[in-house]
């Protein structure tokens, strides 16, 4: 399905796409949702649930604190003594022995990488670096043709071997491991896993706008997720999901960019160029089972663009939305089974 939105272009720091609660002010006077927030992975997380009483909150809060914690020490890159730093920092040929978690993520996303043919691969992060987009900070040039080929012999999922019992990870080549573009969607998991594990039936866990719902809030109604619409100077309601049991994740090349004569780089890199994206697509939402998919399958969309996206979202029976950027329009594109679930 497309259509065509008559608006301007939109100025580089507009969030489109942005993922934000519906009826939020509601359900803050709503005494049947209990909820509390903070700060995680350099942006924020809420948790709440369909409750009528704030008894399990101290309790919660503590799970949900101690497990974000260790989500990042296994996975951050920014963190110099986390699991995964010290992985990259091995020499070639090494293997170190892994948590159970760090376990599980590397191996969800090489199992995303072998289905996407290399759209999606954590060990595209010298590359993310190179480009300014990582932990060493921020360029405002692009790197030279023959530092973008060096590091390029650095890349490739078939470099990183995993194995098990015990588990650990095996570096073929001098990998750097960059998995931002799936441990938050990861972390949402695991917030969803606490509220289980406590036995709520119907939450919504967020993290930086990746989230997981379950259940319904009250009335017995669906969750509602908005997509904001790219009008300049205003927020305003693109689409309307109402969604339950699912992971939701959007990716765009909208906020994390520079330029250099007028040539915008986006932080989305495609590891067959070693460059960023070129095409017209400004952003993806993906809806899977887990975050943590919806996460790592948002970036492989973004990578392989609109059309090659679409196809394979349809026949891979993956619910997803597409922004096109066109010269006068932005176009919307969703597969079927998104289309079910729009508020009409």
């Amino acid at each position: 399905m497309d259509t065509r939105i008559r608006v301007p272009k939109w100025p580089a720091a507009l969030l489109l796409a942005f993922l934000f609660l519906l009826g939020c002010a509601e359900e803050k006077q709503n005494s049947d949702i209990v909820s509390f927030s903070g700060v995680t992975m350099g942006t924020t997380f809420t948790v709440k649930w369909v409750d009528s009483s704030d008894a399990k909150v101290p309790g919660i809060r503590e799970e949900v604190t101690k497990a974000l914690l260790e989500v990042n020490q296994a996975m951050s890159t920014y963190i110099a003594d986390s699991e995964l730093s010290q992985f990259n920092q091995l020499p070639v040929n090494s293997e170190l022995n892994i948590s159970e978690a760090l376990f599980f993520v590397l191996n969800l996303a090489q199992n995303i990488s072998h289905q996407t043919a290399g759209s999606f691969d954590v060990t595209v992060g010298p590359l993310v670096n190179l480009w300014g987009f990582g932990p060493d900070g921020r360029v405002i040039k692009a790197p030279a043709e023959a530092q973008v080929t060096l590091l390029k012999q650095r890349i490739g999922f078939d470099k990183l071997l995993l194995k098990a019992d015990p588990a650990r990870a095996i570096k073929t080549a001098d990998l750097y491991v960059d998995l931002s573009a799936i441990a938050k969607g990861y972390g949402v998991d695991i917030l969803a896993d606490i509220m289980n594990k406590n036995h709520i039936d119907n939450f919504l866990v967020e993290i930086g706008g990746e989230l997981r719902a379950q259940g319904t809030k009250p009335g017995n109604e669906d969750w509602k997720i908005a997509v904001e619409s790219p009008v300049i100077g205003e927020r305003k309601v693109q689409k309307v999901l109402s969604i339950s049991n699912t992971g939701i994740a959007t990716s765009g090349e909208y906020r994390n960019y520079f330029e250099e004569n007028g040539i915008r780089y986006s932080h989305t890199i495609n590891p067959e160029t070693g460059k960023p994206i070129t095409h017209k697509l400004a952003s993806v939402t993906v809806l899977m089972a887990t975050c943590a998919e919806a996460d790592a399958m948002a970036t492989a969309f973004m990578v392989m663009g609109e059309d090659r996206a679409y196809d394979f979202a349809v026949k891979h029976n993956i619910d997803a939305f597409f922004i096109v950027k066109s010269d006068q329009y932005f176009i919307e594109k969703m597969t079927p089974g998104f289309e079910k679930r729009l508020v009409k």
